[in-house]
């Protein structure tokens, strides 16, 4: 097996900004779960990545002092193959994710979580940029409303397309659910 499950920042710590929200969580989760499954039921390693930054203090949610910064509630358990912790958007900067993978011989990275254009987006680019493929399940992330500098607001659903746009091609090949499963 050459394929592997990328799960980033699906953790409890979104819960706890005042962005999250209940609406669209519920589909994400929905599709990170059956990402999941169907990935443990091909024996396709899953990889937990999980985001700790910012004070260590218990009233930062990505804080370990937290006790938010693990897996999210109602997420479909899954023994990782390996977690790893990071302090950047991108899993592969300063967490030995990528020597993992060497070590491994993984060559294509499946890649779910959440920001969509955050830390999966930037995983997705940086990971592309190192000779990795990716494939990049946009109903397995989960990204929130974004005020724009002008005062209106950026749709989630608009960041996920635009996310879409411009990693495929060039960074990724963007999947469905069971399309990443099956390309494995």
């Amino acid at each position: 097996m050459t394929t592997c499950l990328l799960v980033i920042d699906a953790q409890e710590s979104f819960r706890h900004r005042d962005y999250f929200s209940p609406a669209r969580f519920a589909p994400y989760l929905a599709a990170q779960n059956a990402l999941l499954e169907g990935c443990v039921a091909r024996g396709i390693p899953v990889l937990r990545v999980l985001h700790a930054d910012g004070p260590e203090r218990p009233d930062n949610p990505f804080s370990r002092a937290s006790g938010h910064v693990r897996p999210l509630d109602g997420l479909t358990r899954a023994d990782p193959a390996a977690e790893f912790v990071k302090s950047r958007h991108s899993a592969l900067v300063g967490t030995g994710l990528d020597v993992w993978l060497v070590r491994n011989g993984l060559r294509r990275l499946i890649v779910s979580g959440i920001r969509t254009e955050q830390c999966c987006e930037t995983t997705a680019r940086h990971a592309s940029d190192l000779g990795w493929e990716v494939d990049f399940v946009p109903e397995a992330t989960l990204t929130f409303d974004m005020p724009q500098p002008d005062g209106s607001v950026l749709a989630a659903d608009d960041i996920v397309r635009r996310t879409a746009a411009v990693l495929r091609g060039r960074f990724a090949s963007i999947c469905g659910v069971a399309d990443a499963v099956q390309r494995a």
